[in-house]
């Protein structure tokens, strides 16, 4: 009997006895063909029962995938080729890869494709570690092209190969560093935090949706950026839920409630930052979240906020709502001053009126404050640029805020068991306590 050595390091085969062998082998000296037996099948069971390496290429190096045997990856004996080979032969036909095997396609692909499965490496993106500020490079992929390893699979079994190396493929990432368009993310240009009630279920959820529109944006240099462009239309079928907004001057419930507070956190992180401010409108009453005279309102479709990147390299934004705070950070090279200052100072101060409104369910002549009052104000508002201590460059703006009427609830029901009504804490703004502010970064 021929068995088959393991590995065809040498992929050759020993005769089970030296008779067997001398009766297989024509003599050297005979010039007359003679009729010789069939190979011996057994043989050729024993090479398709070896295990051989599946191996896929590595860079330069091969990576040893799994063991498997010939016949489970398809190969079997082609019984009418072997009835015709000389079993003094099979060693000579190893040498050639001419063994009398053949390759069962539907087999094959099968048990390429379980091998796919464990060992196909998915490609990974470039990333903007926007937390560790760093930029994460793309990783290409690795698989097995099935189909295209077929032929190395029969020529390696047909050799009595001891493995067999299977055709990869290069899976490149979708996102690559390049394509990020931005290079340096290691410095923050400017920041700004807003605070909110934790307690609000749905305006919370209205912050995060608009926040996570914004996150990771990278704007390039010159670039002029529009938040309406960007975060799209605040509607029920965006996601958005109704809670509180300022409309008319009054606070009410309406849909998209806390979108202002997204672009008006960003706008004071966009001023710290050095970009230019293109279009901003503060809200026609001040925000209980910011500072009189740093906000910036926006409304689906037409009021919008729209900045800038004035420098010479991409910056990319950074927003994070979590924990009742909203926080964003614009991130890039550093920036080309040593100080930013936003500087606010009161022109006029106009009174706030009041308004009554009847309730008849409120007890007869009692009082709640449904909405409280706040002066109108006209500011200027300044950006001073400071290098090397000196100021070379200054922003100014003119800001106006009507005043916010006062809304009185008085009670009209003589019902003496007639209750009042819960009264909710109110968080609106604050007088200013000067007629000029400033911050600093």
């Amino acid at each position: 009997m021929l068995v088959v050595a393991a590995g065809f390091m040498g992929g050759y085969f020993v005769l089970g006895t030296r008779s067997e062998a001398n009766a297989a082998t024509i003599p050297a000296t005979r010039t007359e063909p003679v009729k010789t037996a069939a190979a011996p099948i057994g043989s050729l069971d024993a090479l398709l029962a070896q295990q051989v390496e599946i191996q896929l290429a590595k860079g330069a190096a091969k990576l040893t995938l799994d063991r498997i045997t010939w016949a489970e990856l398809g190969l079997s004996i082609d019984t009418d080729e072997a009835a015709r080979v000389p079993s003094s032969d099979l060693k000579t036909l190893a040498t050639k890869g001419a063994l009398p095997l053949k390759l069962d396609r539907e087999k094959a692909v099968a048990a390429l494709l379980q091998l796919k499965a464990k060992h196909d490496r998915a490609p990974v993106n470039a990333y903007l570690d926007l937390e560790a500020r760093t930029i994460l490079d793309d990783q290409p992929g690795q698989g097995i092209d099935v189909f295209g390893s077929l032929p190395r699979i029969a020529a390696a079994a047909r050799s009595a190969a001891p493995g067999v190396e299977l055709v990869g493929v290069a899976m490149p990432a979708v996102v690559t560093k390049a394509t990020l368009g931005i290079d340096d993310i290691s410095q923050v240009l400017g920041h700004y935090l807003t605070k909110f009630s934790v307690s609000d279920k749905d305006r919370n959820f209205n912050l995060k949706l608009a926040a996570s529109k914004v996150n990771g944006y990278v704007m390039k240099p010159g670039e002029e950026w529009s938040f309406n462009a960007t975060v799209g239309e605040r509607s029920q079928k965006m996601g958005y839920k109704v809670a509180h907004v300022i409309t008319a001057g009054e606070m009410v419930d309406g849909l998209a409630g806390g979108t202002c507070q997204i672009s008006t956190t960003l706008f004071g992180a966009a001023f710290f930052a050095g970009l230019d401010v293109v279009k901003t409108t503060n809200h026609s009453r001040p925000s209980a979240y910011t500072p009189l005279g740093f906000d910036a309102t926006v409304v689906w479709p037409d009021t919008d906020l729209k900045l800038k990147n004035p420098y010479d390299f991409p910056v990319v934004i950074r927003y994070v709502v979590a924990n009742g705070e909203a926080k964003v950070e614009i991130l890039g090279k550093k920036r080309p001053f040593d100080k930013i200052v936003f500087e606010r100072k009161v022109l006029e101060e106009t009174p706030f009126g009041a308004e009554e409104r009847l309730d008849e369910e409120m007890p007869l002549d009692q009082t709640s404050i449904d909405q409280a009052g706040f002066n109108g104000f006209l500011l200027e508002r300044f950006r001073k640029f400071y290098k090397n201590g000196k100021v070379v460059k200054t922003n100014k703006w003119q800001v106006r805020y009507k005043p916010v009427t006062e809304y009185i609830r008085r009670g009209t029901n003589p019902d003496p068991n007639a209750k009042m009504p819960e009264v909710k804490e109110s968080h609106g703004p604050k007088m200013p306590k000067s007629d000029t502010f400033e911050m600093a970064q």
